[in-house]
């Protein structure tokens, strides 16, 4: 098998496992996404629909695809990541807000339409990092991986 080959299979494997891990902790685990989450998942599913391509074709060019789409997860998951530490506001769709400014009428409305899926709460963390800083630290060490894939020497 060509280094090139090995590097797609790594870096298109690996974003399949994300992929599979976050299936596992929504159905399995009964932990359900948030928007923020979802997010996460579409460039993980490019990347792995790029290796296969990228396998089939023999195309380097296409490694690129492919480190723009790990890149693209890893930057929504430190969106993600600050969102749930408070550094910045997330969607007003899946975040608290203050309700500094809003009637109580818009108050009450805000409440009552609340998503049940917060953007802003951890639901899950290991070593102090949650599943969004997990997945920006893999998916930028997968851009590295398919990087190394577009300039693999044959």
């Amino acid at each position: 098998m060509t280094r090139f080959r090995t590097l797609v299979l790594l870096a298109a494997g690996g974003s399949l496992a994300l992929l599979l891990g976050a299936f596992f902790f929504q159905y399995v685990m009964g932990l359900a996404p948030c928007k923020l989450c979802i997010w996460q998942r579409w460039p993980h599913v490019i990347a792995v629909l790029v290796g296969a391509a990228a396998l089939t074709l023999g195309n380097r060019a296409l490694a690129w695809l492919g480190a723009l789409a790990a890149a693209t997860t890893g930057g929504f998951g430190i969106y993600h990541a600050g969102v749930e530490k408070g550094w910045w506001d997330g969607p007003s769709t899946c975040t608290s807000t203050s309700p500094a400014g809003m009637s109580a009428d818009d108050f009450f409305d805000k409440v009552i339409n609340a998503p049940l899926i917060r953007c802003d709460e951890v639901a899950w963390s290991m070593m102090g990092l949650s599943m969004a800083s997990w997945n920006a630290v893999i998916a930028f060490a997968l851009a590295l991986i398919w990087i190394r894939a577009a300039v693999a020497t044959r």
